[in-house]
């Protein structure tokens, strides 16, 4: 038995975000070809994500130095506590699946303070004197990613850093395995933005049976 975390980045319901609406596909398709596996919903903006602050620089930094962990404040205990949580919780799954909007060429900020509470030097990566080396190297990632332009293809595409970011990410951590589905041009081209949401739920259901 497997365990997917359906990592979502959205305030919006499937209703009105087709990032959603096709994740939410995509999870009802995977669970009918993965009857056994686990799935845990990870909504970023319901979940607590800590940013690093002072109180996590302070936190790491006592417990570098020999401290216990009931040494540390409560705003620290807190926080550095909560970011373990969510790392140990990374490494203990064997799929993710990243639902984002593109906003602004990215995407929405809980995303960013996500992946650093998940990069964590020697749970998902490790120094060498090569260099860092990915840890997670028995696992697979998807980003579900709606952009209201095309950006697939012509000069637009260097403009996009969201999933290029999430590609990076994962070949960081040593993450083999990193795919994309997009829904891309229904604010572009209204008159087709129903016909562009219904091919990229096909293409996620397809891609779920063997996920």
């Amino acid at each position: 038995m497997g365990k997917l975390l359906y990592i979502t980045a959205h305030p919006h319901d499937a209703a009105s975000s087709y990032s959603i609406a096709v994740g939410e596909e995509f999870i009802k398709s995977y669970k009918q070809a993965h009857s056994g596996d686990e799935i845990v919903h990870v909504d970023l903006y319901k979940e607590h994500i800590p940013h690093i602050d002072n109180d996590v620089f302070s936190g790491w930094g006592k417990l570098q130095t020999g401290s216990q962990f009931t040494d540390l404040s409560d705003h620290e205990q807190q926080k550095v506590g909560r970011l373990a949580e969510l790392a140990e919780q990374f490494v203990g799954a064997d799929k993710y699946v990243f639902v984002t909007p593109m906003w602004n060429f990215s995407f929405p900020p809980v995303m960013k303070a996500y992946i650093d509470s998940i990069c964590v030097a020697g749970k998902t990566f490790k120094y060498t004197e090569q260099g860092p080396v990915g840890l997670l190297t028995d696992k697979k990632a998807l980003h579900i990613q709606a952009r209201g332009g095309i950006y697939s293809e012509g000069p637009a595409a260097e403009m996009e850093m969201g999933h290029r970011y999430l590609s990076t990410i994962a070949q960081f951590l040593g993450i083999p395995s990193f795919d994309g589905i997009f829904i891309e041009g229904h604010n572009q081209f209204p008159d087709r933005a129903e016909q562009i949401k219904q091919d990229a739920i096909k293409k996620a259901q397809e891609k779920a049976k063997n996920f």
